[in-house]
């Protein structure tokens, strides 16, 4: 042993021993924990936040006797009441297939505007100097904070006086305008962390704004694009409030058309069932496609 080392025991010894054993109880039984029981117990937790889900795919699969007869926890000990003819139902009920189209034709446009229009706004507020810059964006952030209601009705009257109102056209504009303060808010401090010195080596290349963005902004910032998209999207996906108000009654968005189902059918649950899963499943589908750059999107930025 070195003289260097002898002397950091001799130090380590007289202060009583390693930091290890210094440590309080609590702080011993957190590392303790953090092995395989807390593993179970996350996963224990993971599989009771899914109950739910679990019990309306169950439910969807069992005729409408047996759901009235039972609760979904009988298929485990009755597997033969599981079938397809709910879905097949489901796919003949022409309120149902026809309000799935429309939520399609307005949850795409929707978060397409918002990520484009969003991706220009963020990299001007970031990279780009015009007049009152910092002013408007701190109109951007103010913008955050005015709730869906406070709009309802002044907008409703301009969409009348407009001829877009129980439109599809006049549900994209609305969600457009109210998603495009957060996309601007996020984009712009994602976008300013890209490094001065990689625009400016750009710029001597001689790009400009436009492909500059496209070039180096866009591709540096598809984790943040991704996030917002996957947001837009739910919102979007699972609006109701707005729908009810602005959509077309002929043609409503699936949340629409279920509530519907709910008043005018009140035992109707061979449908319900389904309808409602397959309303779930789907925006579940786009966040596990890309989970991943959802999950680099929330962390951009937390550590320099």
């Amino acid at each position: 042993m070195t003289t260097t080392e002898t002397s950091q025991a001799e130090q380590v010894r007289r202060a009583g021993g390693p930091a290890t054993s210094t440590q309080s109880l609590g702080a011993r039984m957190a590392a303790r924990a953090g092995g395989g029981v807390m593993r179970v117990f996350l996963v224990l937790v993971g599989l009771f936040w899914l109950m739910p889900t679990i019990g309306l795919l169950l439910s969807s699969l069992r005729g409408p006797e047996d759901i009235a007869a039972s609760g979904w926890w009988k298929v485990f000990t009755a597997p033969s009441e599981l079938t397809f003819s709910n879905y097949q139902r489901l796919l003949d009920n022409s309120t149902i297939t026809d309000s799935l189209l429309s939520t399609v034709l307005i949850t795409v446009p929707a978060t397409f505007l918002v990520v484009v229009i969003g991706s220009l706004a963020g990299y001007a507020f970031a990279w780009m100097e015009f007049p009152g810059r910092d002013w408007w964006f701190l109109v951007v952030v103010g913008l955050l904070v005015v709730p869906v209601q406070v709009a309802l009705i002044p907008v409703s009257e301009l969409f009348g006086t407009i001829g877009i109102f129980e439109t599809t056209f006049g549900v994209i504009m609305f969600h457009t305008a109210f998603g495009l303060p957060f996309a601007i808010f996020l984009l712009r401090n994602f976008f300013a962390e890209i490094p001065r010195e990689l625009l400016e080596a750009a710029r001597l290349d001689g790009a400009g704004e436009i492909r500059l963005f496209t070039r180096v902004v866009m591709p540096l910032g598809g984790p943040a694009i991704a996030s917002l998209g996957i947001f837009q999207f739910l919102w979007v996906w699972n609006d109701m409030l707005v729908a009810l108000i602005f959509a077309d009654s002929d043609s409503p968005p699936i949340t629409v058309a279920l509530q519907q189902q709910v008043r005018q059918f009140g035992n109707n649950i061979d449908v319900l069932a389904p309808g409602a899963f397959v309303s779930m499943v789907i925006p579940l589908a786009v966040f596990f496609a890309f989970q991943r750059q959802f999950v680099s999107g929330v962390m951009a930025g937390a550590v320099k």
